[in-house]
Order: C-alpha cells, then structure tokens, then sequence
C-alpha cells in the first residue's frame, strides 16, 4: 500500500515537471514549502535530470525552486502568524505534519533566529516547516522572504546538479551497471517509505 502512494507521488512529480516545465518546479517546491511532505529531494534531481538533455538550465531550475518554496513559505508564514501554533497542532495532522516537526523547526528559530530562514532552507526536514515558528514570532516579512528565496535557490541548485551529471552520465552507467535503473527506483521509493514512516511515527507519539 505504502509502495503503491510513493509510486504515485513519484509519478506525479515526475509528471507535473514534464508537463509544466519551470512552472511545475516552482509549484512542486512551493508545495513542499507550504508544510506538504512533497521531497524536493526528489522534485529538483528529477529537474536536473532534464536539464542534462537541453530541457532546463539549471539556473532555471534553481530559481524556479526558489520562487516556488518563497510562496509557499509565505503561505505558511501567515498561517504561522494568524492561526498560531494551536491552529497548526489542531490541522497538522492531515498533511503529516507532526508536533515533533514543529519542536525541531522551534528549536532551529530559537537557536538561530532570523539566519533560520536562510540556513534552514538547505536542511531536510528544517526546510518544509521553518516558515511556521517564523510566521509565529513575525519577523519582518520583506528579510524572511529574501532569505527563503535565496536559501531555496542554493538548495535546489546543489540537487538539480547532481541530478545533471547523473544524467549527463547515464548511458555510460546503464551500460556498465545492469539493472542501474531499478536500483535508482527502488532508492526512491525506500526513500519515500521512510519520509511518511517518519511522519506517521512522529504523529503517534506526539
């Protein structure tokens, strides 16, 4: 069952990205912003994957994610400010985000308040649900948003260019590596089996 809804995500993302482009980066990675456990590790390789074969720039690729994860931080942001945490603990739990999450986003903010933003958009788990604790506290909207966008934009690019030069060496690795792409699929999705696991885990003890 758990295999079946990653394989889905995996399609989706995949799909979205073929067929919107630099909008289905942005609108993937701002999902995934918006508190979603939608992994941009999956989304920005993929991305990157494509810009090896001439689709993409990377730049392009990494701005787009940049843009894409700024709105969407700026969704949860006013969440964040207008719900509180109460409305996020009451809610959360639909879309997997559990309060243990938000006591590692919390701890993060406290320890390194507004640089957060900009160091925690290049930290898994830290990235998708910084915004809320930001939109908590209210700090200045203009400097939280320009951290997010620049911070994503770093971060997408790292991915997006490993993604390349996998691409940009695949054929040789097929070649030399039997059965390479169904190793690459099944990483994926042991991948994504551990991010919901995690998620469902952390819910119930919560």
């Amino acid at each position: 069952m758990i295999e079946q809804i990653i394989s889905l995500v995996t399609g989706f993302i995949i799909h979205t990205i073929s067929a919107f482009g630099y909008l289905g980066v942005a609108a993937l990675m701002g999902i995934e912003s918006a508190c979603i456990p939608l992994p941009s590790e999956i989304i920005a390789p993929f991305a990157g994957f494509l810009a090896s074969t001439g689709r993409f720039s990377l730049w392009g690729v990494a701005v787009a994610g940049g843009v894409g994860s700024m709105l969407g931080s700026w969704l949860t942001y006013e969440i964040g400010r207008w719900g509180g945490r109460p409305f996020v603990e009451k809610y959360g739990k639909y879309i997997l985000i559990s309060r243990h999450d938000l006591d590692i986003a919390d701890k993060f903010f406290e320890k390194y308040g507004h640089l957060s933003t900009f160091i925690g958009r290049m930290l898994p788990v830290v990235r998708t649900f910084i915004s809320l604790p930001a939109g908590i506290a209210r700090v200045k909207l203009v400097p939280f948003l320009l951290y997010s966008f620049i911070g994503s934009v770093i971060w997408t690019y790292i991915l997006a260019f490993f993604g390349m030069k996998l691409g940009e060496n695949w054929g040789a690795l097929r070649n030399q590596l039997h059965g390479f792409d169904t190793a690459i699929i099944g990483l994926i999705l042991l991948f994504g089996i551990y991010w919901v696991y995690r998620h469902i885990k952390n819910s119930r003890r919560a």
